[in-house]
């Protein structure tokens, strides 16, 4: 496809290839750094989610505000798994490009999601514990650990296809934020393709199932015995995680890496 856009960014057609070959990468990895990418992954994702929850704690601030800057906080999340190098399971949606094409296995591709997605668990829950065992709840008289709660338990109170559709959202503006990433030939050029969609989708309160694998078990630990009957382990799993992942893979996966390859990859 001949370059008409003018810039040095890549154009859609290389940006596909890209995301093409990094999935047979991604795919290909050994267990061991799959896993810690992965664990990273999960960190850094929670990283964004705490510097989103300092500001939803903010009484002082506007409605809009709140959400567009909490968004604009948040993406550093992501801005840290494609700068820093992370598996992080949301964005590897993109992985079925690769695997439509023909280029890795059913095998691999359900392999990379697996044990990318359970690491990703253990690194946002694990600083989920860290955060609560620091006190960080406590930071403006109590008020950052309340939010977190509040954030948590309205979450877990989503009614299935209410989260479901919410996650379908999330992850579309999720992987397009990685699709224009790919894009940029720069480190600032990356940061700041990111920002927007990512900032759309937490400002509109869409679900996100790695940021919620922080945010849900910040507020159990933080609540504690006193925590309302609808924030638990089991409506988080059930009435949350599961039906946001679903939302989740529909949305990358098929809304954005299916759609993709019928425009640039299919034969």
């Amino acid at each position: 496809m001949p370059e008409i856009y003018g810039s040095d960014a890549y154009s859609p057609q290389e940006i596909a290839d890209r995301v093409e070959t990094i999935g047979v990468k991604k795919a290909q990895l050994p267990l061991l750094p799959m896993a810690a990418l992965g664990v990273l992954a999960g960190g850094f994702i929670g990283l964004g989610a705490l510097y989103f929850n300092l500001v939803m704690s903010d009484p002082s601030l506007g409605f809009a505000a709140k959400r567009v800057l909490g968004g604009v906080t948040f993406s550093l999340g992501l801005i840290l798994v494609v700068i820093a190098g992370a598996e992080l399971f949301t964005g590897n949606n993109l992985m079925v490009m690769a695997r439509v094409h023909g280029k890795i296995t059913t095998g691999l591709l359900l392999r990379n999601f697996a044990v990318v997605y359970l690491t990703n668990f253990v690194g946002a829950a694990g600083l989920a514990a860290l955060v609560a065992l620091s006190g960080h709840g406590e930071m403006n008289d109590g008020a950052v650990g309340a939010s977190a709660i509040a954030i948590g338990t309205a979450k877990c109170s989503l009614g299935f296809a209410e989260a479901f559709f919410k996650g379908i959202l999330c992850n579309l503006l999720v992987c397009l934020a990685v699709w224009l990433a790919m894009a940029g030939r720069h480190v600032v050029d990356r940061i700041v393709a990111i920002i927007f969609p990512i900032s759309a989708f937490v400002a509109a309160g869409f679900e996100h199932s790695i940021a919620n694998m922080y945010l849900i078990p910040l507020a159990i630990f933080l609540a504690g015995d006193a925590a309302p009957e609808s924030l638990g382990w089991g409506s988080f799993l059930i009435n949350n995680l599961l039906p946001v992942t679903l939302g989740n893979l529909v949305g990358g996966a098929g809304m954005v890496g299916l759609v993709y390859h019928v425009i640039y990859k299919r034969d």
